[in-house]
């Protein structure tokens, strides 16, 4: 509905690729570079610097792309809010959600929704991402929303925010005075995991196979099915693990778990809605366009 032009240069400058932008929304390579061409005639400013085959932001550029998150944010409250006028929302919302997004980004979220939109009912499922598949295949939830990389051609898979997953310590660990260590002192360290059908643990696998490492090279000590059960163990013991940003705001604010940096190991993420191709009806992606603009952070 709105410019076009803002919707190519947003995707390009998060992609940093002109071809995998133009791919995602369904136009030619050389029309978003044009689009994003006529953006910087218009501004009179260069918005990337051009390496070969390398893209980057240059200063200007940024400075749009954050002005142009915001109007979108705008814009989808505005949409949303406009279309609570023509339409009365009743039902009831089956949601599938892995277990750290039930646990922690959904519940402050339902309840926003609910006090808004009173006549829908929520029931939500949890588990862990391969659950999740399972529930939304046999059709028990309406769709899910899961922590893994996309990989089921069964389903169609729709990214709604950005996580970080980052190595927490207890903060009495003698480790965290190190601050960073390095990928072999990682590999040495007693090592809490996630239990196998694990988001979280499929991206940590996934990021630690690029350096090179194997699971089967950490020094696991134990592995255990919940943010909550893992933070608690290190707690109490000298082991570390990595966790969602998002499970430990409060143990960082209170000093109780520290991160430790790991040199050249930076893993994120995104958070995806899953659905079967054949979409989902009026009211979840009513709930999805909601969730899109809410904010997790």
């Amino acid at each position: 509905m709105f410019d076009f032009r803002l919707q190519v240069f947003h995707t390009v400058a998060r992609r940093l690729n002109f071809t995998r932008a133009a791919e995602e929304l369904f136009i030619s390579q050389p029309a978003a570079t044009k689009h994003v061409q006529e953006i910087e005639h218009y501004f009179k400013t260069k918005l990337f610097e051009r390496n070969g085959s390398r893209i980057a932001l240059t200063a200007a550029g940024k400075v749009l792309l954050r002005h142009t998150e915001d109007l979108f944010s705008i814009y989808r409250k505005m949409e949303l809010e406009i279309h609570s006028f023509a339409e009365q929302h009743k039902g009831t919302l089956r949601i599938g959600a892995s277990t750290t997004i039930a646990e922690y980004l959904l519940p402050p979220a339902l309840a926003a929704f609910k006090n808004r939109y009173r006549d829908i009912s929520i029931n939500l499922s949890g588990g862990n991402t391969e659950h999740i598949e399972q529930l939304l295949q046999k059709n028990e939830i309406d769709f899910g929303m899961i922590e893994g990389r996309p990989r089921n051609s069964l389903f169609k898979y729709t990214p709604f925010t950005k996580d970080e997953i980052v190595l927490v310590a207890s903060g009495k660990n003698p480790v965290v005075k190190k601050q960073r260590i390095t990928l072999k002192e990682l590999q040495a360290l007693p090592m809490v995991l996630r239990e196998p059908g694990s988001g979280t643990l499929e991206v940590i696998a996934k990021h630690l196979k690029a350096k090179d490492i194997k699971l089967s090279q950490l020094n696991r000590e134990i592995q255990l099915e919940s943010s909550e059960s893992i933070k608690s163990y290190i707690a109490h013991s000298p082991a570390v693990s990595f966790l969602s940003i998002h499970t430990i705001l409060g143990e960082l604010n209170s000093n109780a778990l520290a991160i430790i940096d790991v040199q050249g190991l930076e893993i994120e993420r995104y958070f995806q809605f899953i659905q079967l191709h054949s979409g989902a009806a009026d009211i979840p992606v009513f709930f999805m366009n909601f969730i899109r603009h809410y904010n997790f952070k």
